[in-house]
């Protein structure tokens, strides 16, 4: 009797101490969801629920180094992206990526949940040119995207014209998250652009909103349970929309853990995978 060995999930992201967001919650959601978890490991952070009190980048060969050791032994169904940092380590990953042919989630970890800055400032525009061409999806939140456009985004419209213009001027999926909005009822929206056989699409997703501090990580994980889902292979849109009921399930059962902004409860949520 034999049985499908899980998808090859590897995460490139930074540690955070506090094992709420960052390659911890990558790999408790990759488990949950029935992935074998990897890591190459970006930065190291000291933090907490209530901030970040201290980063440490990691060099660009020893980042290279992770990237390699997995991909030539174990292999890659899925790649997820999270927090970078700097231009050098942002080259060394897209240059390392152009060989590894698996669908790739970027998330374009700017913000901490606290807003506490993760990225260099001039490390956004090597992101955009280098590693967004090369995603299969690429995942901001509303503050993201909204730096990413260069203007604010005050409406649901906004949102899907912003999430547009990015898909439409990288060739490449955008899940626009609304989470940051002042509204009762989320909603996300994943624009597909446009291809020679069809035009672009948007879909829309939303979800009341729930009341709760506990949302570290959310962002993390969904873009690693996207990966996780497309790893198991999972179309695109189905995947967003199974990594959304995960993540909305992990705030629901959330441990209560901190006196900031908690962690998920990611070991309570039964596989979505199926």
């Amino acid at each position: 009797m034999t049985t499908r060995p899980p998808p090859r999930i590897l995460s490139i992201a930074g540690s955070d101490s506090s094992g709420g967001a960052g390659i911890q919650a990558d790999l408790k959601t990759i488990a949950m969801l029935g992935g074998y978890g990897m890591t190459a490991i970006t930065a190291i952070t000291a933090q907490n629920t209530v901030g970040v009190q201290g980063i440490a980048a990691l060099s660009p060969e020893i980042v290279l180094q992770q990237i390699a050791s997995c991909a030539e032994d174990i292999g890659i169904d899925a790649v997820k992206i999270g927090m970078l940092h700097n231009q050098e380590i942002i080259r060394t990953v897209a240059a390392a990526l152009t060989e590894v042919d698996a669908p790739i989630i970027l998330d374009p970890v700017m913000i901490a949940t606290s807003g506490a800055a993760l990225i260099a400032p001039d490390a956004v525009a090597a992101m955009r040119a280098r590693l967004f061409p090369l995603a299969t999806l690429i995942t901001p939140n509303l503050p993201e995207l909204s730096a990413l456009a260069g203007r604010p985004l005050a409406t649901c419209a906004d949102m899907v014209a912003a999430a547009e213009e990015l898909a439409e001027a990288t060739g490449t999926a955008v899940l626009a998250k609304g989470g940051h909005a002042d509204s009762e009822r989320i909603t996300d929206v994943l624009y597909i652009p446009a291809t020679a056989e069809h035009g672009g699409r948007a879909v829309s997703f939303d979800h009341a909103r729930i009341s709760t501090r506990h949302t570290h990580g959310t962002g993390c994980t969904l873009s690693s349970a996207i990966a996780t889902l497309l790893g198991h292979g999972q179309p695109l849109e189905h995947a967003v929309r199974l990594a959304r009921q995960f993540v909305i399930r992990a705030i629901e059962v959330a441990p209560g853990f901190g006196a900031g902004n908690g962690p998920l409860g990611h070991q309570s949520v039964r596989s979505l995978r199926e």
